[in-house]
């Protein structure tokens, strides 16, 4: 059989279609019809056509100042998407035992545009220690799971985050330059850490939690500085690397 022979058929349509949403999803602005076309190679009548048939459906809304923009229809289905991985489930032993080690706060999050929200947490039983709630987020440049994330998926996320690199304390990383060896250093050790650039004094470290080559959440210990034990960042760092592998690799057998 030849190589053309064994190539799945691709309807062109549903293509440009779900090209089309994803270009909305992605952006931070609402774009028109002849922004789309020339970004996507499409013509202006197929494009906005195809812009028609997703608001009929609810996944694309038009503004009143003619451009679209993609509703919440998308975050209602990445949400679903994750539920179904059962990663709260999957995660629980794992969190349970960083947080035994650690004795810190434990978190799991999730990714959501450049922000990363936690999807299950293990309190810290310490009277100083971390807080945010479960459906708390964060942006994903400044926390330790955000980080582990972002450097998994950076080859994709990169451009997006270049223009969103909000400062919230004097250790925030701002420049992409910055990023870029941040998440080299992440990349070569295997973890995130956060040196108190979301909250000063407050630290994390963080692990993705990889599907096939992308991650599609990250665990993480998070904890104030003063609690920071003597075998220093390495030490949570390993454990956090640890459990999230443990986690990928149940991901995968599903």
């Amino acid at each position: 059989m030849s190589e053309q022979a064994r190539k799945p058929k691709v309807d062109s349509t549903l293509s440009k279609g779900l090209t089309i949403l994803e270009s909305l999803a992605n952006s931070r602005k609402s774009k028109g019809v002849t922004e789309l076309s020339r970004e996507l190679g499409l013509t202006k009548s197929n494009t906005f056509r195809l812009l028609q048939t997703l608001k009929a459906i609810g996944y694309v809304r038009h503004l009143d100042d003619k451009s679209y923009a993609a509703t919440l229809r998308m975050w209602q289905v990445g949400r679903a998407t994750v539920d179904n991985l059962n990663l709260r489930e999957l995660a629980a032993p794992e969190m349970a035992y960083l947080s035994q080690e650690s004795q810190e706060t434990i978190y799991l999050a999730v990714a959501e545009d450049l922000q990363i929200v936690y999807i299950d947490k293990i309190e810290s039983r310490k009277p100083i220690r971390s807080w945010n709630p479960i459906g708390g987020s964060a942006p994903i440049h400044t926390v330790g799971t955000g980080k582990a994330i972002l450097s998994a998926n950076y080859d994709v996320l990169r451009e997006k985050v270049r223009g969103n690199l909000t400062r919230h304390t004097e250790r925030t990383l701002t420049t992409i330059e910055a990023l870029d060896a941040d998440i080299a250093e992440t990349r070569a050790r295997g973890y995130a850490f956060d040196r108190g650039e979301f909250r000063d004094r407050g630290l994390s470290v963080g692990a993705p939690i990889m599907l096939g080559d992308e991650a599609v959440a990250a665990i993480g210990i998070s904890l104030p500085d003063v609690n920071l034990p003597d075998v220093g960042e390495e030490h949570l760092g390993a454990l956090v690397q640890h459990a999230a592998q443990a986690v990928s690799r149940k991901l995968s057998r599903q």
